[in-house]
């Protein structure tokens, strides 16, 4: 079964795509902030990780830097969701390594899409 990781620190967003992902089969862990993002991908290697970027400790930028910068995890898909819409933010996380930057609000169906595509 697929792993995949929601890393947010609103719950209204975490339990709405902790839903769509457990009705799609995958196997769903949850973080509310970075630190706990990177112990939870430490010990369980998810496949994809839904990475917010603006959490209380560790941000998501660099939790994208730790994994893409590590031999062990930098095969893990890093999908941004950010209320941060300007092109510098979507540039920024690119440059990190992430595979996908969507804003906020996002379509649940293209959101789905591109999970299915980036897991495949």
């Amino acid at each position: 079964m697929m792993k995949i990781l929601i890393v947010d620190d609103e719950p209204g967003i975490v339990m709405s795509l902790e839903f769509l992902m457990k009705k799609e089969g995958y196997q769903v862990y949850i973080a509310r902030d970075g630190a706990e993002a990177l112990d939870i991908i430490h010990q369980e290697q998810p496949q994809l990780v839904l990475l917010d970027i603006m959490m209380p400790s560790v941000d998501g930028y660099e939790v994208c830097r730790q994994v893409k910068g590590s031999d062990l995890l930098r095969q893990t898909k890093i999908v941004f969701l950010s209320a941060k819409s300007k092109e510098s933010d979507i540039e920024k996380g690119l440059s990190y390594g992430a595979d996908l930057y969507l804003t906020k609000p996002f379509s649940t169906r293209n959101l789905m899409a591109k999970v299915q595509e980036l897991t495949a």
